[in-house]
């Protein structure tokens, strides 16, 4: 088959396509590698073009609570390409399919500093604007200059710079009013030529004393967080999971003093200079939640943040108790948990 040619398959199971394992299907699924394809989807099938859409990645940040009345197109632009170099700067284009992790290890291997401390988070680099995904000090919008899109109502592409997409904790204008506009293609990166390391977390400084590192490197610090994120997060291979289920609400100062009343030893981190950064997965883990398990489903035992499907749960089984989770921190603490999955 030509490769620009779309192969559509009717009726495809996702459970493979999706990090939580959730065995349901999809009306129409296709897999586009290249730009051409785009165009062949939209802008010349008509009956196609008239369906729901759901565009997906790894599928890592998506619970699926029934079939999809649509189609399905994963995205599976490849290439890593070096496009300029200044005294100071290297910046790369990614296309939208590749392996977020893989693309870490790329930069490791490479020398590009910058996005370390970002390592081993599932799903794709295209995938990875839309949630501002950050971890250990570090967001995605530190590296990010722009992102490549097309638009699904008339295919034409266009660069977007970082100024546009209102990049904010795990969220983006992707999440907002571009929302289902545009297919992300390609992701632009800016790396510094002299790094600068980011070892705020205490975490990630505990193990590098254990791992007897003198020296920063890139190396020394993404073999760090994948130590750390191994030894408190499940194998999506292994436990059907997707990570951080919930956001780490954030609340005012005034908030703080009211709730520091009657929990006292409450975890938070200033966040700007009016609010603060709660941890949900304490909250969760005071509410009596982790390690429980209830059916299928449960809440990790070493990370309360994270909700497991232990095999075969569907994924009304855990939204269940998502929504048991976020009733019992808000009768707590009066904080509403809001969720870092998409629900569909």
């Amino acid at each position: 088959m030509h490769s620009d040619q779309l192969l559509i398959i009717q009726n495809q199971s996702l459970k493979n396509f999706n990090t939580f394992g959730i065995d349901v299907k999809a009306d129409f699924f296709c897999e586009i590698s290249t730009l051409s394809q785009v165009t062949a989807l939209f802008l010349s099938d008509a009956y196609l073009n008239s369906k729901n859409k759901l565009f997906m990645g790894g599928g890592s940040n998506i619970l699926f609570t029934k079939d999809f009345n649509g189609i399905v197109i994963k995205i599976a632009l490849k290439g890593i390409r070096k496009i300029r170099e200044t005294a100071k700067n290297i910046h790369f284009a990614v296309g939208a399919g590749e392996n977020w992790h893989e693309f870490v290890m790329y930069c490791v291997e490479n020398g590009l500093p910058g996005v370390e401390n970002l390592a081993l988070i599932p799903g794709t680099v295209g995938a990875a604007p839309i949630q501002n995904i950050g971890a250990y000090g570090v967001e995605l919008k530190d590296v990010l200059t722009r992102v490549e899109t097309i638009s699904l109502r008339d295919g034409s592409r266009k660069l977007q710079s970082k100024t546009l997409l209102q990049m904010g904790y795990r969220d983006s204008i992707f999440k907002l009013k571009a929302k289902d506009k545009y297919i992300i293609s390609s992701v632009h990166f800016k790396f510094p030529k002299a790094a600068k390391y980011n070892v705020s977390y205490g975490a990630i400084q505990a193990t590098l004393a254990q791992n007897g590192v003198e020296q920063l490197s890139i190396k020394a610090i993404s073999d760090a967080v994948i130590q750390i994120r191994k030894s408190k997060l499940p194998d999506p291979a292994i436990l059907g999971n997707a990570g951080s289920f919930f956001k780490n609400p954030t609340i005012s100062i005034v908030n703080l003093q009211e709730l520091q009343k009657s929990f006292p030893n409450i975890p938070h981190y200033p966040f700007d200079e009016f609010t603060v950064k709660l941890a949900a997965g304490w909250m969760i883990e005071q509410c009596g939640w982790k390690g429980k398990i209830i059916g299928k489903a449960g809440v990790h035992k070493e990370q309360a943040l994270v909700i497991v499907n232990y095999g075969g749960a569907t994924g009304e089984e855990i939204w269940d108790l998502a929504k048991q989770i976020i009733s019992s921190v808000e009768l707590r603490f009066n904080i509403k948990l809001s969720t870092e999955v998409n629900i569909v």
